[in-house]
């Protein structure tokens, strides 16, 4: 096809193609107008969203205001009063690029009413489809309003590949979470389709940390804090809050990462915070922080990302060894203050010291021997919960002759099953990844079966919800119905429990409906019902396994093993991790030097 004659595109048409850089969805523009509030020196920002941002946006604040002349350049292209000068190299400020406004105007119907702190009355401007209103006085307080309506009627390309409502509301509420992470000093209220989603005072940075991150993580937060030099001699600082390693969540959601009072999805410091928790949580499971990073703005490029979510350091080793280390100092000394030991000898390659313990003598076993049945006594497990009925086959006293997997001999940290096979090989058993893949298995064959089986709860359970979570949870109810958990709404942010999956003994189900609503927040729309079930499976499998730290008896260590070997998968767990460690004679024996 041979190509056209090049020719300057007319000025609404550019301006549309910006659109689609800046504000690619609802909750990008509504972003793009928040930081315009912060940057004014607002100390109350409000906003309200329909239809998940795409029917109305409206942004109101009490900060700085714009007279008449400077209503009529903030909606030209690349108008900003947030440069000092024309270096780009001291951006202090969250929005910069001079886009934002003439781009919704181009997409959207956009109307600014401001006043400024010192202004007689205020003025409004509107601008419709790229086309610009003239100024006119208009009544309003102190501070600005935007109202944008009917985004991207002007780009219905664009407009075809929005969410829905429920998910672009969804995107909007993140977005304006995180900026009100980055500035506690300023009062947020945000409401989405006429309901109040949180309505945070002006608070100190503690404070505003625990009420979005919930009261969960509010009673484990600890205070982090530490300093580097960076490649010219300045001085980065980082300070915050991270959770104990006790409270985790099934995805990076409840991640707060600030830099220079700006929030951002940035790969080194996502990174590095992974770093510092690897050997404290779960693999699969992430930790809940909030971070705020400063450091001089020569050292930073913020202008790498249309969206501005991304940023650049100049020294990213200098930013990733100063979290890493911030972040593990703090892990290590606990809420106690007490600093743990540190761990370095290679497993199973040299003495380490850790102490095992046989299997506790227990008492007559049943016939059939099941996980709830093998009972322990007080004194070796104070309330032990009873553990989840796993369908186990009868099981006679085990012989290692008998089995891959060996007879247990001890168990290790109260986390891992020691066997010895025939061959003489050891075998380490991972005790929660393994029951883990097993309630998975069982739980799935009883969904292939018609439904999973469940068990009332004698008094239905309330778990209090963000309301976006909360929702997001009532709307999966007849899929999560087949998994045996029943839920209704109770109020906009709170869910009722009336029954859960019968496999999994009696968990707390506020834990499992906080990382449920993860799920069903990553997992997005387009995601089959199949894989969205088995995606819910390996979570509810997690929750109802026993976990590191249970003390088992002897029977129950060998039912497990069983178990293993008479189901599909078994060597790995749901999320991949292996469920055991098979050392041979001849490996034992390399070792020691005897080969």
């Amino acid at each position: 096809m041979r190509a056209g004659r090049i020719r300057l595109l007319p000025e609404a048409t550019v301006n549309r193609i910006a659109a689609g850089e800046v504000i690619e969805r609802p909750a990008a523009a509504l972003r793009e107008l928040v930081e315009n509030a912060l940057d004014a020196g607002a100390s109350r920002i409000a906003v309200a969203i329909d239809g998940g941002g795409i029917a109305r946006i409206e942004v109101e604040d009490d900060g700085f205001g714009m007279s008449a002349a400077e209503l009529a350049l903030c909606v030209q292209r690349h108008a900003t009063s947030k440069l000092a000068d024309d270096m780009l190299v001291r951006i202090e400020t969250l929005g910069f690029r001079g886009e934002a406004l003439p781009s919704i105007g181009a997409a959207a119907r956009l109307a600014i009413t401001s006043r400024t702190r010192d202004g007689d009355s205020a003025h409004t401007i509107a601008v419709e489809g790229g086309v610009v209103g003239e100024v006119a006085p208009s009544a309003g307080a102190v501070g600005t309003r935007v109202v944008v309506a009917d985004l991207f009627f002007a780009t219905p390309a664009r407009r075809k590949f929005l969410k829905s409502p429920r998910a672009e509301a969804d995107a909007a509420e993140v977005a304006v979470r995180r900026l009100a992470m980055a500035a506690p000093q300023v009062a947020f209220r945000l409401e989405s389709d006429g309901r109040m989603l949180f309505d945070l005072p002006a608070q100190d940075r503690a404070a505003r940390v625990a009420a979005l991150f919930g009261p969960e993580a509010a009673g484990v937060l600890i205070p982090v804090e530490g300093r580097r030099a960076d490649v010219e001699g300045g001085e980065m600082v980082l300070t915050g809050f991270i959770a104990a390693p006790t409270v985790t969540r099934a995805t990076m959601a409840a991640q707060a990462l600030i830099v220079n009072g700006r929030p951002v999805s940035d790969p080194v410091l996502r990174t590095a915070v992974r770093v510092a928790y690897r050997d404290v949580i779960a693999f699969g499971r992430h930790p809940i922080v909030a971070l705020f990073l400063t450091l001089d703005p020569e050292q930073l490029d913020v202008n790498v990302h249309p969206a501005k979510a991304e940023v650049r350091f100049r020294s990213p080793e200098a930013v990733r060894g100063l979290v890493i280390s911030t972040l593990s100092r703090a892990l290590a000394a606990g809420a106690a203050g007490v600093a743990a030991p540190e761990v370095s000898l290679p497993a199973l390659t040299r003495y380490s010291g850790l102490p095992l313990r046989r299997p506790v003598a227990p008492s007559p076993a049943p016939a059939r021997m099941g996980f709830a049945e093998a009972r322990l006594p007080m004194e070796v497990m104070p309330a032990a919960r009873v553990l989840p009925p796993v369908e186990l086959r009868e099981v006679p006293p085990a012989h290692p002759v008998d089995y891959p997997l060996g007879a247990p001999v001890a168990q290790v940290l109260d986390t891992y099953i020691l066997a010895v096979a025939a061959d003489g090989a050891l075998v380490l058993v991972d005790q929660h990844a393994a029951h883990e893949r097993l309630t998975h298995e069982a739980l799935r064959a009883q969904l292939l079966e018609g439904e999973v089986r469940r068990q009332a709860l004698l008094m239905p359970a309330v778990v209090d919800l963000p309301p976006g979570d909360a929702a997001r949870l009532v709307e999966q109810a007849e899929a999560l119905e087949q998994l045996g958990l029943e839920i209704e709404a109770f109020g906009a942010g709170a869910v009722l429990v009336r029954a859960m999956p019968a496999a999994l003994g009696a968990p707390d189900p506020g834990p499992l409906l906080r990382d449920l609503a993860d799920e069903f927040a990553e997992m997005g729309e387009g995601l089959a019902l199949a894989a969205k079930l088995d995606a819910v499976v390996a979570r509810l499998a997690c929750h109802g396994s026993i976990r590191a730290g249970r003390r088992l008896a002897g029977p129950e260590m060998d039912a497990l093993l069983r178990q293993m070997e008479a189901t599909p998968r078994a060597a790995t767990c749901s999320h991949g991790r292996p469920t055991y460690l098979k050392l041979s004679k001849a490996e034992i024996e390399r070792l020691f030097g005897r080969r």
